[in-house]
């Protein structure tokens, strides 16, 4: 299974991935570590991250391991394009969008991080809103960490994963 954890900078997919790959035994693949470690050997970073964090999940896929992608994926053809990935390894997909709809609490947080991966530069409160993250056009689970714990959202996520388990892929 591919899960995907997306959604804008600070909302907790991070935090949620971790959780969740600890709770059920998948593999963390977080963009921000793709990024940062193309953008350390001097790579001007675009879409090289996505592509691959597409192939190495897609081979973790194939080896049978559930996979969990933890990005901002802002628009929908990146998000196809995940689909894609879960569709050319013939496993499900689960979408979530993880959202903290307390704008306090979100700028709260954007604005108390710290980098946990060397060199990186987390965004700005500015750059969050300014971001270019569109609307969704594909079904997803909407998880709001601003109204739950991020235990009770990975256990929120976990029901949802089981649900989807008994559906084809």
């Amino acid at each position: 299974m591919l899960v995907i954890l997306s959604g804008r900078p600070g909302t907790g997919k991070t935090t949620l991935a971790r959780l969740l790959a600890t709770a059920i035994g998948a593999v963390h693949l977080r963009i921000d570590s793709i990024e940062q470690a193309l953008r350390n050997i001097g790579r001007e970073v675009e879409a090289e991250g996505y592509v691959a964090a597409h192939a190495i999940a897609e081979d973790n896929l194939r080896l049978g391991h559930t996979v969990i992608a933890d990005c901002v994926n802002p628009w929908p053809v990146t998000r196809a394009a995940w689909r894609a990935v879960a569709a050319r390894a013939g496993v499900r997909a689960v979408e979530v969008e993880v959202v903290c709809s307390d704008l306090d609490e979100h700028r709260r947080r954007v604005e108390s991080r710290m980098a946990d991966i060397p060199g990186h530069r987390v965004p700005a409160w500015a750059e969050v809103l300014a971001r270019d993250y569109r609307a969704w056009d594909s079904e997803r689970t909407v998880i709001d960490t601003a109204r739950a714990s991020a235990a009770e959202s990975m256990q929120m996520i976990v029901a949802v994963l089981k649900d989807r388990s008994d559906r084809p892929a």
